[in-house]
């Protein structure tokens, strides 16, 4: 794993802190702060406050949790661990599960063609398109179904659980989604063929130079046809064209890790998302 220098850290922390702000309230908590979205869509998560270098405390953590669920909100943190590692052993004091996602960069250079990782066609969402939200709408029930079984092994749910997965969207969301996109926020794609209909999606959030690339998912029965690769090489491309110089994502296991390998990303660190504890029966 390579280090992680104290500018590409602090470049990380101001993208952190500013993607969220345009969509939602900040509430401070000592070393936290929870961002709170206004109105419908994803929630957000509580993280450490941009230029605050105390740690957090027990204390800290579970002041934010209890809000989250006074607000009904997920009670999730996130952060990288180069950047607060004392965060890592405070959240499981608090119960919390923490997944240690590898943090990875782009190397410009290693990043593929297209073309070279799946002969399935790949295309980038159109906002001023007739077909918008239908694509938007594709793009988040093949994210349902492919989350829905992690992992990169092969499976049964495909097309079928897709089109079961679609759900009518909401305008607010949907206006959002095309704003984005029209601006330069945002950049959604979506790998599929005409018989099968999308396959895979994902999508990055762009802040001036600095993008994450997020969401990257393939439905099961589709796996193994580099198409999560395809997608990410198609998002970075789009990235660069748009004059991003730092791109970066979080992988959720080291197997997926080698999927963003083969497009040109090395690890650099690790993301931490801590959320509670599933409770078995």
């Amino acid at each position: 794993m390579d280090s992680l220098p104290v500018d590409l850290l602090d470049r990380l922390e101001r993208f952190y802190d500013e993607v969220p702000r345009d969509a939602a309230r900040s509430e401070e908590y000592g070393p936290l702060v929870l961002f709170v979205r206004d109105g419908a869509g994803w929630p957000f998560y509580a993280r450490p406050r941009l230029g605050h270098a105390e740690p957090p405390s027990l204390a800290d953590v579970n002041a934010v949790r209890e809000r989250q669920r006074e607000l009904g909100l997920p009670e999730s943190f996130e952060w990288v661990h180069e950047h607060t590692p004392e965060l890592l052993a405070v959240a499981r004091s608090a119960g919390l599960g923490v997944l240690e996602a590898p943090l990875m960069v782009l190397d410009p250079a290693a990043l593929p063609e297209v073309a070279s990782l799946t002969d399935v066609p790949v295309r980038t969402l159109d906002p001023t398109s007739p077909h918008f939200a239908a694509d938007v709408a594709a793009r988040r029930a093949v994210a349902a179904v492919g989350f829905s079984a992690a992992g990169t092994e092969r499976g049964d749910a495909g097309p079928a659980q897709r089109d079961a997965a679609v759900t009518e969207l909401d305008v607010a969301a949907l206006d959002e989604e095309r704003d984005r996109i029209a601006d330069g926020r945002r950049i959604s794609v979506i790998a599929g063929t005409p018989t099968e209909g999308a396959l895979a999606s994902g999508m990055a959030m762009r802040v001036g130079d600095v993008a994450e690339i997020a969401g990257v998912a393939t439905l099961p029965a589709a796996r193994r046809r580099g198409l999560g690769a395809a997608v990410t090489a198609a998002l970075a491309h789009e990235l660069r064209a748009a004059g991003t110089d730092l791109i970066f994502l979080s992988a959720g296991s080291d197997d997926i890790a080698r999927v963003y390998l083969r497009v040109g990303f090395h690890r650099v660190g690790t993301a931490c998302i801590a959320e509670p504890t599933a409770v078995l029966p």
